[in-house]
């Protein structure tokens, strides 16, 4: 069974890797991994040792502490759904019709999401 803290470490990193715009492949080549490994950690089943969780911050652009925030939040329901935004969102093939939305999103939250190469 998968211990809570690397759950929810696990959702931050999924969370910020949609955001980025970057598959489970394009982070798993930046560290030499294969994409079944970045699964593994997004779903908590695999820990994320702390060199590997400062590389991702690196990659994603992220303060390392960024993987931790809301781990004691009594919000972290609200957090859920914000998550199934985002994977809803990412799970759009059409590449115009995600991008819309995006824009629409930034626009609505005056917060912008930059593009990763």
């Amino acid at each position: 069974m998968s211990h809570p803290v690397d759950v929810h470490v696990g959702r931050r990193l999924k969370q910020i890797r949609t955001l980025r715009r970057m598959s489970q492949t394009d982070v798993a080549r930046h560290l030499s991994l294969s994409f079944q490994q970045i699964q593994k950690y997004e779903i908590g089943s695999n820990r994320i040792a702390a060199s590997r969780l400062y590389e991702l911050s690196q990659i994603l652009d992220v303060p390392t502490s960024y993987f931790f925030e809301g781990l004691n939040d009594a919000e972290e329901a609200q957090q859920d759904n914000g998550m199934d935004i985002v994977t809803a969102v990412a799970a759009i093939e059409d590449e115009k019709i995600k991008s819309r939305i995006v824009t629409f999103i930034q626009d609505v939250s005056g917060m912008t999401v930059a593009k990763r190469a």
